[in-house]
């Protein structure tokens, strides 16, 4: 029954593929404008060309504020959306259906309770958020401009989607799934000696190539290395090995290799 079952999934597919596939020419300008989707080599742009279109059927996608999202921005998010899961798999994403689309940041009513029992009240500027089960909210105007951010290490889509894997298990605690306790053991000696060694620095007040927000939690540390693995591969790489290594293998892809071919 379950061979049948992806035989008709793939026939699905294929049929959404074939039938709403992304176009030559807008595909073309997403790779021009997201330098660090064009340094794919061709045979994995085909490949995130193919789950992008798959990710966008299934996905819905809202404006906020009047805003239109149109064909452009939808595939810019989707490419972007799909570069971690290229190798994973699309059924990663498979536990949420919305993408609000803000023109600009967002500004969020929080409330926290101090040790005494006070609650206290305050406005935080988002970028982005993800929450279980969805939405996912993103800021066009973060994710227009990714191309230049990615020069810092920054991608508001890398990080939300990082956290929606994350939080696939349930628990937002910066470890995703993973195969089995071995691996869970080692992913958390890795990643909290390397979140201790980020909250030391920023105590310090030292410059970081991870962004200092990874400190707020391990969840934030996991989208901040995310973005870093998938922006500036090379600096983590060298700066970092064993984070790299892990999430290197974790993503089942090496994007610094990317960076250090000839036609890069």
């Amino acid at each position: 029954m379950a061979s049948w079952w992806r035989v008709l999934q793939r026939m699905k597919e294929a049929y959404v593929v074939n039938r709403r596939g992304i176009p030559d020419a807008l595909w073309q300008l997403t790779l021009l404008r997201y330098s660090f989707l064009g340094r794919l080599e061709e045979r994995d742009q085909a490949a995130l060309r193919e789950m992008a279109t798959l990710f966008l059927a299934d996905k819905e996608f809202h404006g906020a504020g009047g805003l239109e999202v149109d064909d452009q921005m939808a595939v810019a998010i989707a490419a972007q959306a799909c570069l971690p899961v290229l190798e994973l798999g699309l059924e990663w994403y498979s536990a949420f259906k919305g993408i609000v689309v803000h023109a600009d940041v967002v500004l969020a009513r929080r409330e926290v309770m101090d040790e005494t029992g006070v609650v206290h009240e305050y406005d935080e500027e988002l970028t982005g958020e993800a929450m279980e089960g969805g939405p996912v909210m993103l800021s066009w105007r973060d994710v227009e401009d990714s191309d230049e951010s990615a020069d810092w290490g920054y991608n508001v889509v890398l990080h939300e989607f990082a956290h929606v894997l994350d939080m696939r298990d349930g628990v937002a605690d910066g470890v995703p799934p993973l195969p089995n306790r071995s691996a869970r053991e080692q992913w958390l000696s890795i990643l909290d000696a390397q979140y201790q060694a980020l909250c030391d620095a920023v105590d310090r007040d030292e410059e970081t190539l991870l962004d200092p927000y990874g400190a707020q939690a391990e969840s934030e540390f996991f989208a901040v290395a995310t973005e870093t693995f998938f922006t500036l591969p090379r600096e983590l790489r060298a700066q970092h090995p064993s984070l790299y290594a892990l999430l290197a293998e974790f993503f089942q892809q090496d994007p610094a290799m990317r960076w250090s071919s000839p036609t890069a």
